[in-house]
């Protein structure tokens, strides 16, 4: 859990940095930087994407997790939670929910959080999560100067995102090989560029509807697994 708890500070520090100096920043300065910063995002993402050598499950696991995800309305439930938290800081406009909601996303969704958090349950080394820790906090000095103390509440996702992928590593690590690993950065990877067609306002994406698509791996390579096994 220790690499989760540095993360979730070092995005609470780096909400803090870019609130205090977000007012010495111009407007249009704030634009480029996080239009720049989006379209690292997508790149990422493409990076991550590419690494798949199970086309069709990605395919399936999108589909699935979308439809999986729209029953939950996982999006519509982080908007709220970002709303009850707005409503209690008198944030009239709804910028504590677009900060919260956005920032939770390209935190979680990526991935150095699964590896770094798979990593962390596995073995011990917290390597992944403390590099990322140093990624995130610079992106939340941006975030935050742009989409306000919302980013901050970020840091709580994160924590318990993180946090569980850490435990149940630790309880799954059996089932957890390179193939499902891999495929789940893939999948992860995919989220990634639809956060950055968000953030450019390209087209809104229900990024959060898509998050149970990372796990339908798992699901396939268990079944796989005991499928295998009964035929032996």
């Amino acid at each position: 859990m220790l690499g989760s708890i540095v993360n979730a500070l070092a995005i609470i520090v780096g909400s803090i940095v870019g609130v205090i100096f977000k007012s010495g920043i111009r407007d249009k300065y704030k634009e480029t930087v996080i239009n720049s910063i989006a379209l690292a995002i997508f790149l990422i993402g493409i990076m991550s994407a590419i690494k798949t050598q199970e086309l069709l499950l990605m395919i399936f696991s999108l589909a699935i997790g979308s439809v999986l995800g729209e029953f939950l309305r996982i999006e519509d439930n982080l908007d709220k939670l970002g709303n009850f938290i707005g409503s209690k800081l008198s944030d009239k406009e709804g910028g504590i929910a677009k900060g919260f909601v956005t920032a939770s996303l390209v935190f979680c969704v990526g991935s150095m959080a699964i590896v770094g958090s798979l990593e962390s349950g596995l073995t011990g080394n917290h390597q992944t999560l403390f590099a990322k820790s140093i990624l995130d906090g610079i992106l939340s000095i941006l975030f935050s100067s742009t989409l306000g103390i919302g980013v901050l509440f970020s840091s709580f996702a994160v924590f318990l995102y993180e946090g569980f992928i850490t435990i149940a590593a630790s309880f799954m690590k059996v089932f957890l090989t390179d193939s499902v690993i891999r495929e789940i950065s893939a999948i992860g990877g995919v989220l990634i560029m639809a956060l950055g067609i968000n953030i450019l306002e390209l087209k809104k994406l229900k990024v959060g509807n898509m998050l149970p698509a990372i796990f339908i791996p798992l699901v396939y390579y268990l079944f796989k697994l005991i499928y295998f096994k009964l035929n032996i």
